[in-house]
């Protein structure tokens, strides 16, 4: 009887060995099934552009990353991964390893109507294209600058790759500094002599030769068509400073001769303006072109530049509150910490209002100045956004300046409005699918 009574508890014990051990196992597997990690985009954020990167690893690598708007400054959330808590150690991203409860605590506050809230998947890899001349130019990029220090792959192709009809490899393109018009930028009145300005207008001659083109301003039409089509089939496409007021000009100079003697070997049309079509433009209309050849401008859809240099203290932009239930993609486009961002200068500083299409959605604008800096609109099946102004963090960036260095900026914030554009496409092809 006693012996059999110490089997009893033998086996009882040997059970209760058995439960604690799987307690133990199913403990030890809990971070990867039931906890999230949160990457925080509000003031908590130690580098902000940095954690665009690690959203961009994660959907690279088929990792499922939530992007949850104007939920503390445009988070991200996705299921507890061990190489995506390495790389925020490593890149030096904030982050929180939360459990599924807080997770769905934070999902049902976020769908909640009376909140402003809205939760998108990233779900694919945008493959991503810069419009940018090979050849070394006296100015830096802000795109190129930003997407290399949020370690974001991107390609470099220019108008030989656009010609040939590159384009539909890639979701999203963005436009160099440029200058669609065929003008060199109108830097002939300042910097005819330079070496650096005969160099890239030689390049350009010679290029537009090699593709059968008799003029510069004839081979960035054909370019400027080519970026056309490319946002019709579906494409996103996004500009800044002298990028989208160029290439709308362009497009609606079809046909029109707009280039004076010293920028293509002829005189210009002398009832060019007259002839301009804005129908073919994504953004503006009813603008009147610079002809002076000894003006830095290539139309008024560009603020005067004096209005600034004597208010840079007080010059910020506004960004507009946009529902993010029910217009998601303009509310992704403005995902900040800040909704008040410090202006900065370019060789198009910000859009004149009156020179900007009904139908374009406004997103961010200076009331003092009565001006847009970022807008948005849609083409075809595809969309594009034009920013104003040359570097966020630099405000008169200055031919042969040095490049800004982000590390010193790691949260800024008008950079930021530059990645909210490089995620767009793998939301925006999400929420297509729904």
């Amino acid at each position: 009887m006693e012996k059999e009574k110490h089997i009893v508890i033998l086996n009882d014990f040997r059970e209760m060995k058995k439960l604690i051990i799987a307690t133990l196992l199913l403990l030890g597997s809990l971070p990867a099934f039931c906890t999230h990690i949160l990457i925080p985009m509000d003031l908590e954020q130690s580098n902000h552009l940095k954690a665009y990167g690690i959203a961009y690893y994660a959907v690279a690598h088929q990792i499922d990353m939530s992007w949850l708007l104007n939920y503390r400054g445009g988070s991200f959330m996705c299921a507890y991964n061990d190489a995506v808590e390495r790389e925020c150690s490593i890149r030096g991203v904030s982050y929180q390893v939360i459990a599924d409860v807080q997770a769905q605590q934070i999902l049902s506050e976020i769908a909640a109507t009376e909140n402003n809230m809205n939760e998108i998947r990233l779900t694919k890899e945008p493959k991503i294209a810069v419009y940018s001349p090979k050849n070394k130019l006296p100015w830096d990029d802000a795109v190129t600058l930003v997407l290399t220090y949020a370690e974001i792959p991107y390609t470099v192709l220019y108008d030989e790759e656009v010609i040939k009809g590159d384009l539909p490899k890639y979701d999203w393109l963005h436009l160099h500094h440029e200058d669609f018009t065929g003008q060199y930028g109108k830097f002939w009145g300042s910097h005819r002599n330079a070496k650096w300005y005969q160099d890239d207008v030689k390049e350009n001659e010679d290029r537009a030769a090699q593709l059968g083109f008799a003029k510069v301003s004839q081979m960035k039409l054909a370019v400027a068509k080519g970026i056309r089509d490319f946002v019709a089939g579906g494409g996103y496409l996004f500009a800044m400073c002298s990028g989208p007021d160029s290439y709308d000009i362009a497009l609606a100079a079809e046909g029109v001769d707009i280039c004076d003697v010293m920028f293509d070997g002829d005189p210009m049309d002398p009832q060019a303006q007259s002839k301009l079509n804005y129908d073919n433009c994504f953004a503006f209309t009813n603008f009147r072109i610079v002809t002076n050849p000894y003006e830095y401008e290539v139309s008024d859809i560009d603020v005067k530049p004096t209005i600034h240099l004597t208010n840079k203290s007080n010059d910020f932009f506004t960004l507009f509150e946009f529902s993010a239930k029910w217009d998601p993609v303009p509310t992704m486009l403005c995902q900040n910490h800040m909704t008040v961002i410090p202006g900065f200068m370019g060789q198009t500083t910000a859009f004149v209002k009156d020179r900007i299409k009904p139908t374009v959605t406004i997103m961010g604008e200076s009331a003092q100045f009565n001006e847009a800096r970022y807008i948005h609109g849609e083409y075809g099946k595809g969309t594009w956004t034009f920013y104003s102004g040359h570097d966020p963090e630099d405000y008169q960036h200055l031919v042969n300046d040095p490049p800004t260095d982000l590390n010193l900026f790691p949260n800024s914030a008008g950079y930021r409005l530059i990645l909210n554009n490089v995620l767009f496409p793998a939301a925006k092809k999400q929420q297509q699918k729904t």
